[in-house]
């Protein structure tokens, strides 16, 4: 089931018609906050409400221009600036691809830089995602370069790459901020683990790698499992909650949400906004089956 919404995420065609259709956009707004930044404020708004921190991503990646690629940062500089001016607590993630990647590695670079730049300026804060194994490599260097000018910046690392244990030890070695995660792309085999007992059991190890010598680090899972495991740890190493923060998708998992801020434990939401929500829409269904299920339950109900 995830190969196939995986496959679904990269059909153009598919996509155009799905971004227009009623039924659903009604069924991708329990994932994604809105169109506008409005209407991502309001979300954010209602989150801080309930002790909840969040991060916002204006959804469209791979762009094929670099009038697209300003367009998005300007988006962002306007998040940075609202966030800051209304005392909202969040901040903001990125896609490299959506900054011109693709297009001109120089015009990325002055594009991210100007952004991280201004979250310098704000105190505010801008997150990398990572996206496939083919942007890996330019991501951290990215982002090493960056740190080192401003550090108002951070990554992810995705626990399914077999890379991801050197890469996390050069970050924490550099005090690089970083969100881990299960990864949700379709990689082969000699680049990522492909079994989920795999993916967990380094999750697990790099989890505690960051807990230990990371800084702030972000540990991003909806598993009740590794959010245990992880509490654990944290407690018989005398790590204080407030040294490292859970994040979770808007709209997933919400009595899990309320549950670990009720327990005392640092919360963030990804808040996707934007028309291009498809594919950000696809990889969710492929993550987790029970998505799937929620949908076909609720999607007619009056």
């Amino acid at each position: 089931m995830r190969a196939f919404f995986l496959l679904l995420s990269r059909l153009k065609r598919l996509r155009r018609w799905t971004e227009t259709s009623t039924v659903a956009r009604r069924a991708a707004s329990r994932f994604v906050a809105g169109d506008t930044l409005a209407e991502a404020l309001a979300a954010a708004r209602r989150i801080n409400g309930e002790g909840i921190a969040l991060t916002l991503d204006h959804l469209g990646e791979n762009v094929t221009s670099l009038s697209e690629a300003e367009a998005s940062r300007d988006v962002y500089l306007r998040a940075l600036g609202e966030i800051a001016q209304n005392h909202i607590d969040g901040n903001v993630s990125i896609k490299l691809t959506q900054f011109g990647m693709d297009i001109s590695a120089e015009a990325c670079r002055a594009n991210v830089g100007e952004l991280v730049s201004r979250a310098k300026e704000r105190n505010g804060f801008v997150r990398i995602d990572m996206e496939s194994s083919a942007y890996t490599e330019r991501t951290l260097q990215l982002v090493e370069d960056l740190h080192a000018q401003h550090a108002a910046v951070g990554t992810v690392i995705q626990a399914y790459l077999r890379r991801s244990e050197k890469d996390v030890e050069m970050l924490c070695g550099r005090g690089i901020r970083v969100r881990l995660c299960k990864g949700a792309y379709l990689e082969p085999a000699e680049v990522a683990f492909q079994d989920k007992s795999e993916v967990d059991r380094n999750f697990l190890r790099l989890m505690k790698m960051l807990l230990s010598t990371g800084t702030y680090p972000a540990i991003a899972t909806h598993d009740e499992k590794i959010i245990e495991q992880t509490k654990s740890f944290a407690r018989s190493g005398n790590i204080a909650p407030k040294s490292f923060e859970f994040q979770m998708l808007y709209g997933i998992r919400r009595d899990l949400q309320r549950r670990l801020v009720a327990e005392g434990y640092r919360l963030r939401l990804y808040v996707p906004f934007g028309k291009a929500w498809y594919p950000y829409f696809m990889r969710r269904l492929a993550e987790r089956p029970a998505n799937v299920v929620f949908l076909a339950r609720n999607l007619f109900r009056a």
